[in-house]
Parts: C-alpha cells; structure tokens; sequence
C-alpha cells in the first residue's frame, strides 16, 4: 500500500510543485545516448533532482539501509581521532553533500575553516546550507552546484590551503572500479601537496543483507528509481509511463556490485526530444551500480590514485569503512 501511496505522488505532482527541470546539452546527449544503448542506461546522477535527493534522504532512514546508520556509528566512536588524523582548520569539500547533515555532525571536532557542499541538486544543497549557516555562524561557507563524475575543476573561491575532501556514504561505489581511481585521480589533482581524503567506503558482505537494502519493504528505495523516469521526462521531454515500470535491485555476486534497474511491465513506445525506443515487457533500464569492496582493495585503489591511507576504522561487523588518505607525491 505504501509503494502504491508513493508511485501514486510520483505521477501526479507537478512540475511546478517539483521544481522545473533544467537540462544542458551535455546532460541531454548523455540521455540520448544511454537510452539508445544496447542496453539502455541512465546514468545514476539523474536521479538526485530535488525530490530524489528527499527519497534518498527517506532511505537512509530505513531499517534496510545499513550503509547511514553503520558509518554514523564509525564517525561517533572514532570521531575525535578521525580529526586528529585528519587535521583541523581544513578547507572541508563535502562531495554530493545532500542536506549536509554528515558533515556538520563533524563540524565541532574538525572545526573546518571553510566547508564547501557540492551536489547535483543546486537547489537542494543551497536550501541545506541557508539552514546550516544559522547553526554555525563563524564557518565560512559556500554551495557549488555541480556534476562532479566527469569533469573536477574547482573554482577561485575554494581556498587551496590544507583541501580535505570529504566523499562519505561510499558513492564512489556507483563507479566502476576503473572509473572509481579516474575520478579519485582527478581529485589528487585538486589537492594540492597538503590536501587529503577522507571517504566511506561500504565493505562485501553477505547477499541477503545488501539485497534487502536496495530493496526495501516499504517501497522507497523503487520510488527513488522510478522518480529518475519522472525528471528524465522533464529534462528532455519524454514520455515514461512511471506506472508501466517497476524497480528491481539486488546483489550481483559475480561482479561484485549491487545493481538497480527499471524493468518495462509492458510493451510500449517511449519518445523524448530527439529520439524514441519501443522496449518490450521484461525490457529494463540500468540506472546505478554500487560496488562493495574489499578493505585491501580499497586501500590499493586510493593508492593507485595518488592517496596513502593514513588510518581505517571499522565498525565491529567489519561491514563498513572510513578511511583518511593523504596526497601523496606524484
């Protein structure tokens, strides 16, 4: 009942209740092209418009999802050495940043000279950073609204002093793993030669546990998959019948990765501005990879990147990781 309650709000809103959806070119020929693929894909950044990134912040108060809750607890038992190790007065670069609510749990301990949220979503993270201006006053603060999985460059107003980068929730599992050390590289290049990272990275663990996680009871983590075919429409006018999909996660052993995809209920033709696709019923869209790694496999990829881990804590299943790395020499 409450999965039907959600899809039911996801195909009724406006899009003046949602927010207008604004696409580039770049982003409009990424659609294109992932639609049109032998295996259609969309990738999974699209799916963070303003009322994905509040489902996402549903999910992460489900039972189900482990990752929020299990890396909180890492940061609440390690908190005061993680900042000793990671060095306070940092310029804080808080990656996908949300409603900023993990980082600011850290502020009193790394006391950041100025934190920097960057997300997708611009209008979601500048709402979150308006309420945490109240909260903290005396840090300087700023909101970048970006798409950081291809391109990293950072501008002016980001200070080069002492750049701690901050990537927690283990996002960086949405990229494959060659992809994963492309974009850990072009965050070395951003350091400088006193920055560092400090990431979240979710460890393997047993089938039943991850997929229940990506697949919960209640039907929010579907509502967050099916919602990209809602702001796919917006961006470049297609037509999706949300109705005629339905959301599908689980664990592929094999490649190591959660997998989620919207697999097609029916037969039908779907067309956006410039292109259409007839998928049959069984058909599905790929739409986010989440790798699970092991702890030395994780540590190999931040060193082949330009990182050193300095130190790793774990929770006591040893389900997750944070770990601090610093620059290191090129």
């Amino acid at each position: 009942m409450a999965a039907r309650m959600i899809n039911l709000m996801l195909t009724s809103c406006t899009s003046e209740e949602l927010g207008a959806s604004v696409v580039n070119a770049h982003d409009a020929e990424e659609l294109h092209a992932g639609l049109l693929a032998p295996e259609a894909c969309i990738s999974p950044k699209f799916l963070y418009d303003a009322l994905g990134s509040k489902l996402f912040e549903a999910i992460c108060e489900l039972p189900e999802y482990y990752p929020t809750r299990t890396e909180a607890a890492i940061f609440e038992r390690h908190g005061a050495e993680i900042a000793r190790v990671a060095g306070t007065g940092t310029t804080l670069l808080d990656l996908g940043a949300g409603n900023c609510a993990k980082a600011a749990s850290l502020f009193p301990l790394l006391q950041p000279s100025q934190y920097v949220a960057i997300d997708i979503s611009s209008e979601f993270v500048h709402e979150a950073l308006a309420r945490l201006r109240q909260r903290f006053p005396k840090v300087e603060m700023e909101a970048l609204g970006m798409d950081f999985s291809n391109r990293f460059e950072l501008p002016e107003l980001v200070r080069a002093e002492r750049r701690l980068f901050f990537y927690p929730g283990s996002s960086l599992g949405n990229f494959t793993p060659e992809d994963a050390q492309a974009f850990l590289a072009r965050l070395r290049a951003q350091c400088g030669p006193d920055g560092g990272i400090l990431i979240g990275i979710d460890l393997a663990k047993d089938k039943a546990t991850l997929d229940a996680a990506y697949d919960d009871a209640l039907g929010v983590t579907a509502a967050f998959n099916l919602n990209i075919l809602r702001h796919v429409n917006g961006l470049v006018d297609a037509d999706f019948d949300i109705r005629q999909w339905k959301h599908h996660g689980f664990y592929n052993a094999a490649r190591g990765r959660i997998e989620m995809h919207l697999e097609a209920r029916s037969a039908q033709q779907v067309r956006w501005r410039g292109g259409d696709r007839r998928f049959e019923a069984g058909d599905c869209i790929h739409t986010e990879n989440s790798y699970k790694y092991q702890q030395a496999d994780a540590i190999k990829l931040l060193e082949r990147s330009g990182f050193e881990a300095t130190r790793v804590w774990t929770d006591p299943q040893r389900w997750f990781a944070v770990i601090h790395a610093q620059a290191i020499a090129p």
